[in-house]
C-alpha cells in the first residue's frame, strides 16, 4: 500500500516512520519547507528516543519520503492519514479543527477512487462525519471512506507504544474502510496486538475518555498526597498498595506537581466543552482541570514556604523543566506556571534539563541554563526536582550539597530517598511523604479525633 501522512509533527512523524518500518510505502507531507528539508537531511524536529535511527533506516530503504507537495503525497495513495494539530481554540477551550478542515480542502483535488481517509489527530466526536460531509461537497463523484484512528502514543516511549500497543482503535462504518484499515495494521495483528473496531463516534470519544481518565488518576493521587502529609502517611506506599489492585493498576499514580504536555490539558478541556454543548456535563472531569491548575500554583507556594516564606534574592536550582522525562516538549509543563511565579517574587532561577533548553529558552525568559546539575546548583540556596529524568536519579547529592550555599531540597517528583538526602546534609521535603512540616496539623487532627470519640 501507499500511505500518505499529512503532518510531520510528533504523531505524524512517529507514525509514518513506524508504518514504513512495517514495509509500507509512506509519503509524509508537511507545509513547513524547513522541516521537510531537515527531515531529508536526517535532522529530527523533535526529540524522541530512537526516532532518528528509525527514520534514517527507512529513508535509506526508500520506504519513507518527505515532501511539501500534497499532490505527490496524495496521488495514488490507498490511505490518507490526517495528523495535523488540534490545539485548544482561543476563547472557548474547544478543539480548533481549522487545520483538519483545511487539510481536507487541500487534499480533495488529488483523491482517487476508493481512497480511505483516517484521522490520527485527536478530534471531537462527530468530526469524521463532518469531514465526510465536506469532502462529499467538494468531490460528489468520489467513492471514499472516512475513519477515526486515534493514536495512544506516550512521548518518550512512542515507538514502543506504536509497535507494541495495548490496542489499536479504528472507528469505521464501511466495509471498504474496514478492509483497508485491517490491512494497514496487519503487521501488528500478526503479533497478536488487539485491533478494536468501533463506530466512528465511539473511537473519537474513547480517545478523549482515555486521556481524561488518566488525568483523573493523576489529580486523584496528587490530592491524596496532600492528605498523606496531613495524617502522616506515605503516598508512595499507598500508590503501591492500590496499584496492585488489577482493577486500578499502578500507572499514573505518581504524585507530583500536576500534569502537562500536548495531550492531557487540551483533551480534558475539549471533552469538557463537548459535554457542555451536549448538555451532559462531566463535572468530575471539570474538577480535574481545576485541581490541576491549582496544583501547579500550590507547588510554587510550597517552594516558597520551604525557603522560609521568602524567595526574594534567593537562587533556586531546578532539575528538569520539560513536562516529563525523555522529551523536549514544554507544552503546558508545570514549570511554565511554577518558575514564573517564583521569578515574580524575586527568585533567581538556575535550570538544568537534558532536552528542555531548545524550547524553554523562549518560554522561560530570565532563567539561567546549565549543562550539569552541579553547575546549576553552585551557590544556590535551594534545589528543586521538577522533572524525573533518569540522569538526576544518579547524581551525587553529597557533591551537589558541597557546591550549594543553602541546604533545602524540594523534591516535587519524589526522585530522591529522604534518608540519603538528609544524610548528605539536605533539609528534605517531598510530596505526600508525611513531612514533619505537618506535625502540628497532625497533632491538631488527633486532638479533634479524641474530642469526637469522647
Amino acid at each position: 500500500m501507499k500511505i500518505c501522512m499529512i503532518g510531520a509533527g510528533y504523531v505524524g512523524l512517529v507514525s509514518a516512520a513506524c508504518f514504513a518500518d512495517f514495509g509500507w510505502n509512506v509519503h509524509c507531507v508537511d507545509k513547513d519547507a524547513n522541516r521537510v528539508e531537515d527531515l531529508k537531511q536526517g535532522r529530527m524536529p523533535i526529540y524522541e528516543p530512537g526516532l532518528d535511527d528509525l527514520v534514517e533506516r527507512n529513508s535509506a530503504a526508500g520506504r519513507i519520503r518527505f515532501t511539501n507537495s500534497l499532490e505527490e503525497a496524495v496521488s495514488g495513495s490507498d490511505i490518507v492519514l490526517l495528523a495535523v494539530g488540534t490545539p485548544v481554540r482561543r476563547g472557548d477551550g474547544y478543539a480548533d479543527l481549522s487545520y483538519i478542515f483545511q487539510a481536507v480542502e487541500d487534499l480533495a483535488p488529488y483523491c482517487e477512487q476508493n481512497i480511505v481517509i483516517a484521522t490520527k489527530s485527536t478530534v471531537p466526536v462527530g468530526t469524521s462525519r463532518e469531514i465526510e460531509r465536506r469532502l462529499r461537497t467538494l468531490r460528489p463523484e468520489l467513492d471514499f471512506a472516512v475513519c477515526s484512528n486515534p493514536e495512544f502514543l506516550r512521548e518518550g516511549s512512542a515507538i514502543r507504544d506504536f509497535t507494541h500497543p495495548d490496542r489499536v482503535l479504528v472507528g469505521v462504518d464501511t466495509s471498504r474502510g474496514r478492509e483497508l484499515m485491517d490491512r494497514l495494521y496487519e503487521p501488528l495483528a500478526l503479533r497478536n496486538a488487539p485491533i478494536i473496531f468501533t463506530s466512528r463516534e465511539s473511537a473519537e470519544l474513547a480517545k478523549y475518555a482515555a486521556n481524561a481518565f488518566l488525568a483523573l488518576k493523576i489529580s486523584f493521587i496528587n490530592e491524596l498526597a496532600d492528605l498523606c502529609e496531613t495524617v502522616g502517611a506515605d503516598v508512595n506506599e499507598i500508590a503501591n498498595a492500590i496499584g496492585a489492585d488489577g482493577r486500578i493498576g499502578p500507572k499514573f499514580l505518581h504524585a507530583g506537581p500536576g500534569y502537562g504536555g500536548s495531550c492531557f490539558p487540551k483533551d480534558v478541556s475539549a471533552l469538557i466543552r463537548t459535554a457542555r454543548e451536549a448538555r451532559s456535563p462531566l463535572t468530575i472531569i471539570e474538577q480535574v482541570e481545576k485541581v490541576n491548575l491549582e496544583r501547579k500554583i500550590a507547588m510554587a507556594r510550597r517552594i516558597e514556604e520551604a525557603a522560609g516564606g521568602i524567595v526574594q534574592g534567593k537562587t533556586i536550582a531546578v532539575l528538569g523543566v520539560t513536562f516529563k522525562p525523555n522529551t523536549d516538549d514544554m507544552r503546558e509543563a508545570p514549570s511554565l506556571v511554577i518558575l514564573p511565579l517564583l521569578q515574580s517574587r524575586g527568585a533567581i532561577i538556575h535550570v538544568c534539563d537534558p532536552q528542555g533548553r531548545k524550547q524553554g529558552k523562549d518560554l522561560l525568559p530570565g532563567v539561567e541554563w546549565f549543562t550539569s546539575a552541579t553547575e546549576a546548583a553552585r551557590d544556590a540556596d535551594m534545589l528543586v526536582a521538577l522533572t524525573e529524568w533518569n540522569e538526576f536519579r544518579a547524581i551525587d547529592l553529597e557533591e551537589i550539597f558541597q557546591h550549594m550555599r543553602g541546604n533545602v531540597l524540594v523534591d516535587l517528583r519524589n526522585v530522591f530517598s529522604p534518608q540519603l538526602a538528609e544524610a548528605a546534609g539536605f533539609s528534605y521535603s517531598g510530596i505526600g511523604r508525611g513531612d514533619t512540616r505537618y506535625d502540628e496539623r497532625s497533632q491538631s487532627l488527633e486532638i479533634n479525633k479524641s474530642a469526637t470519640m469522647n
